[in-house]
C-alpha cells in the first residue's frame, strides 16, 4: 500500500476496467458537449490541460475539488476528480442545456388545409 500526500495528487479517475485503465486519447472536446452542464477547461500547475462537463448546480461543487465528466466517451474513465491544489484555472467555456434558453414549441401552420374536418 502507498501513501500518495495530498499536494501529490493531480486527479483522481473513477475507471470502468481496471484492465484497460490506459489514459485516455483526448483531453480536450473535438466539438460542443451534447450533455448537460458546465463545460470547463482545467489548467494544471504544470501546464497541462483538461476538459470536461460538471454538473450546473452550485451545491454539487465540493470545497476539495471538482468532479468532471471527461471528453472521451470510449476510453475507461467515467469520471475524473481534479482537487483544487493540483489546478492553477478553472475556465467555463459554456453552459450547455441551461433550463433559462427553453425553445418554444412552434404552432402548427394554418397554411394546411383539413381533409377529414367537419364543418
Amino acid at each position: 500500500m502507498a501513501t500518495v500526500p495530498y499536494p501529490d495528487i493531480k486527479a483522481i479517475a473513477f475507471v470502468r476496467d481496471f484492465a484497460d485503465s490506459a489514459p485516455p486519447e483526448r483531453q480536450v472536446f473535438q466539438n460542443r458537449p451534447k450533455m448537460e452542464g458546465l463545460w470547463v477547461r482545467l489548467r494544471f500547475r504544470d501546464g497541462d490541460l483538461m476538459e470536461g462537463v460538471m454538473p450546473n448546480n452550485l451545491l454539487l461543487v465540493e470545497h476539495y475539488g471538482f468532479t468532471v465528466v471527461p471528453p472521451d466517451s470510449y476510453s475507461s474513465q467515467q469520471r475524473v476528480f481534479v482537487p483544487r491544489i493540483s489546478l492553477a484555472a478553472v475556465e467555463v467555456l459554456g453552459v450547455v442545456g441551461s433550463p433559462l434558453k427553453r425553445r418554444k414549441a412552434r404552432p402548427a401552420g394554418k397554411e394546411q388545409i383539413g381533409l377529414f374536418e367537419e364543418q
